[in-house]
């Protein structure tokens, strides 16, 4: 065997290769408690477990015990097609720090053969007490090429109708197709509440979903160093039009980009907005407490 000394020095690409499953340590707690607006556990249990669970017979209570542990007291389950939809409703009946959303993502509405038939499953579940949100639910012109946008379309504007009829708030998935997302929503006229989640549009975008009445969710992107334009968008955000999520187990913010995300992660998040927007820490968590709340809540 080897001594350490003459074993060869790991490089940094293989130093990240070998830590990219692993879950990054708990960051400092909060001053206050927040919420997750945006998670996905269905994908993240599956996929990548949970942090510090091992083999913990219920792995959402494990998650939500991390999240807790430092600050996160509430999560947003959002679900992506009817399977995940179901899921997440079932969830938050049982989890009180739990509320759900259930929507078909827009890559997954010119996929099926029914599409029909899964809005009613969606418009069902919608109905649900702790089904507070229609979504994530909008266009992505970055996955879907042309032939698949009519679908859609189709699917956005239905699911902007279920969320009026049911009075949910309305969590839009918006990549490379903002003047499409605005001119669908004038078309058919926004709900009450409406979270462009994981907001990825610059300044001048920002200060039209503003101006709307829009709330801004922010995701871990707002932490990375090419994201200049991100924070440009969140300095100009008043305070109660900011939300903040993981979209765990993706978009982990930095320094830990590239390894899973998961909701106990958030205080980055909203330490990296606290800079940007130059908010007081203290104010912005209750803030961001206070429009979740609006948005989803109560959660108990």
């Amino acid at each position: 065997m080897l001594s350490l000394m003459s074993q060869p020095t790991e490089s940094r690409s293989q130093r990240a290769a070998r830590r990219a499953g692993e879950f990054p340590p708990a960051p400092e707690p909060l001053p206050r408690p927040v919420l997750d607006s945006h998670t996905h556990l269905d994908i993240t249990v599956s996929e990548v477990g949970v942090p510090g669970a091992g083999d913990a017979a219920d792995p959402v209570t494990a998650a939500i015990d991390v999240a807790t542990a430092v600050g996160v007291d509430r999560l947003v389950q959002v679900g992506v097609d009817v399977e995940s939809s179901r899921w997440g409703a079932d969830v938050a009946d049982r989890h009180p720090a739990v509320l759900a959303t259930v929507a078909l993502h827009p890559n997954e509405a010119p996929r099926l053969a029914d599409l029909d038939a899964a809005l009613r499953e969606i418009e069902s579940l919608a109905a649900r007490d702790r089904v507070r949100g229609v979504g994530e639910t909008g266009m992505d012109f970055f996955r879907t090429g042309d032939d698949g946008r009519a679908a859609q379309e189709e699917s956005f504007r239905a699911h902007i109708a279920i969320a009026k009829r049911y009075a949910k708030t309305l969590v839009i998935h918006d990549r490379d197709a903002h003047a499409d997302v605005l001119r669908i929503l004038d078309d058919e006229g926004a709900p009450d509440t409406v979270v462009m989640h994981c907001f990825s549009g610059d300044a001048q975008f920002a200060a039209e979903c503003v101006r709307r009445g829009y709330l801004l969710s922010f995701a871990g992107t707002v932490t990375f160093a090419s994201a200049g334009s991100l924070r440009e968008a969140a300095a100009l955000t008043p305070l109660d039009q900011i939300l903040v999520e993981t979209d765990a187990p993706y978009l982990t913010p930095m320094p830990y980009r590239g390894r899973p995300n998961a909701s106990y992660l958030i205080p980055l998040t909203v330490r990296a907005l606290a800079d940007a927007t130059g908010a007081d820490l203290d104010d912005l968590c209750a803030a961001i407490s206070a429009t979740g709340e609006r948005a989803f809540g109560p959660w108990r």
